[in-house]
């Protein structure tokens, strides 16, 4: 019986304040009835409002964490979240690389969703070279598709051509979400393409809240989950959008500021 539980892995920086990025990962593997572990790249200092504080973890720390899950634990789909700098981003490859856990999901936490660009130029571009390639799916926000593709995006088909040349760099399956900043917005389209080369849009309402901290890394998360259970992909993807917006729609009243998703409504939910 050893191992036979899906297990789920996030690769991923530690936020305090436990509404993004490993912690948001491990809300929503538990969600979803996967056991997560975690690579720990990073600790940040926040809260609500803002992040104060930031460490990274040495590379030999983060090669002894990898190896230990080898040893011991059946991975079997992981996920990426922010990777500070050119050599974190080549250490994880390596070491994703040598060992077995599964499929990739990449969320390239590249830009925020207000298109404020987070990495140096140096790590988008090894990033993009070297991490990318092996994404069994990506999962960019509208102003991370226009970043990578290296293109600007005002129809849908440019969201087309935009997935297209993604997929074309390497990553197989492609969630490009839309834009969050259209006047008097009443839904969000997310745009996917497939490895088999099917595509189809994604639509859930819009709402108007400042409750969306870990939205992007819960996505990527759910996706992960769902692959770890042997989900096919167009169903994890599907689940994952409307587990997302399912959390988006029913806020908590958790801190001051800009608050967290509310995982435990999208638990609650079945998806079909």
């Amino acid at each position: 019986m050893t191992n036979t539980y899906p297990q789920a892995l996030t690769i991923a920086g530690s936020d305090s304040d436990g509404s993004a990025g490993m912690q948001a990962d491990l809300h929503t593997f538990f969600a979803r009835g996967v056991y997560g572990a975690s690579v720990i790249t990073a600790c940040v200092a926040g809260n609500s409002y803002g992040i104060h504080a930031s460490v990274p973890l040495p590379t030999n720390f983060i090669d002894q964490e990898f190896q230990d899950l080898a040893a011991d634990y059946h991975i079997r789909a992981a996920k990426t979240g922010m990777l500070a700098d050119s050599e974190l981003i080549n250490d994880v490859v390596r070491n994703y690389q040598a060992a077995d856990f599964g499929p990739l999901v990449v969320d390239p936490v590249i830009m925020t969703k207000h298109g404020n660009q987070l990495l140096e130029e140096s790590a988008f571009e090894t990033l993009r070279k070297q991490l990318l390639p092996l994404a069994t799916v990506l999962t960019p926000n509208f102003y991370e598709v226009e970043k990578i593709a290296e293109t600007t995006i005002h129809t849908d088909a440019d969201m087309v051509a935009a997935a297209q040349k993604m997929q074309a760099m390497g990553a197989k399956n492609i969630i490009a979400k839309g834009s969050h900043a259209i006047a008097d917005q009443t839904t969000v389209r997310d745009f996917v393409l497939l490895e088999s080369g099917d595509s189809f849009w994604l639509s859930e309402p819009y709402h108007a809240t400042d409750r969306v901290n870990g939205t992007g890394d819960s996505l990527s998360a759910c996706i992960t989950a769902e692959l770890a259970k042997g989900t096919p992909m167009k169903q994890a993807i599907t689940i994952a959008k409307a587990f997302v917006n399912t959390a988006i729609g029913n806020p908590i009243d958790v801190a001051h500021k800009f608050g967290p998703i509310n995982h435990w409504a999208a638990q609650e939910r079945t998806y079909d």
